[in-house]
């Protein structure tokens, strides 16, 4: 497919264009902590891409706890207390090297940018880092019902932007990402650890390593 086919460009948010996985972590570290269940920075690339409720099904699993349904819910809610009082101290400088360039870039070239992210937080993040208005549109988890790798949130935020799925790029950093957005007919950049990435067209280390010409590359 030449590249003149390409309409849209659709961003994952944490590690792709905001450093927040950070935040996540503490806040996973500090609830494991709580439940006397050991987790490490190895332990959360397993939750990168995942949802709120997914995640904690895997830290739980780690810790072989079985817990119920409004407990599990408690839980949640108490890690995401913790991270939105993290995220709070953002701004533009956490957006990570080299993603105001690529968006203006794209947005140069004439494309359409838009969010597919998991997270519930995404139009705070966006808002403190004033990313806001540089995308078209902004599909969170507080718009689907399914998580990465389903497509919902892919498909949904193609269907927004007016453009088929198979003229969209994404952007991810999770391996659970690059699934849903090649179940979704899509190209996909991997963004950081190839071998994490291995199933997505392109992996670069970050956006500051992306250019036009590379996205061209996916097309020839």
């Amino acid at each position: 497919m030449n590249l003149n086919f390409i309409k849209a460009c659709i961003f994952d948010l944490d590690g792709v264009l905001v450093d927040t996985a950070h935040y996540h972590f503490l806040a996973w570290a500090r609830l494991a902590a709580e439940l006397g269940i050991e987790f490490t920075t190895h332990d959360n690339e397993a939750l990168k891409g995942v949802s709120r409720m997914a995640s904690l099904d895997i830290l739980l699993d780690k810790g072989n706890m079985i817990v119920d349904e409004d407990t599990k819910i408690k839980f949640a809610e108490r890690k995401n207390r913790w991270y939105v009082e993290y995220i709070k101290r953002m701004n533009e400088n956490d957006l990570l090297p080299g993603v105001e360039q690529f968006l203006n870039a794209c947005r140069e070239r004439g494309f359409k940018l838009g969010l597919g992210s998991a997270s519930k937080n995404a139009k705070t993040i966006l808002t403190l880092t004033q990313l806001v208005d540089k995308l078209d549109v902004i599909v969170d988890g507080t718009c689907v019902a399914s998580a990465k790798p389903d497509p919902e949130v892919f498909l949904l935020a193609a269907k927004q932007l007016g453009v088929e799925p198979q003229q969209c790029v994404v952007f991810e950093d999770a391996a659970a990402g690059v699934e849903a957005a090649k179940r979704a007919g899509m190209y996909c950049v991997g963004v950081g650890n190839s071998e994490i990435l291995q199933d997505a067209d392109l992996v670069v280390p970050s956006l500051n390593a992306m250019s036009l010409t590379l996205l061209d590359s996916l097309t020839i």
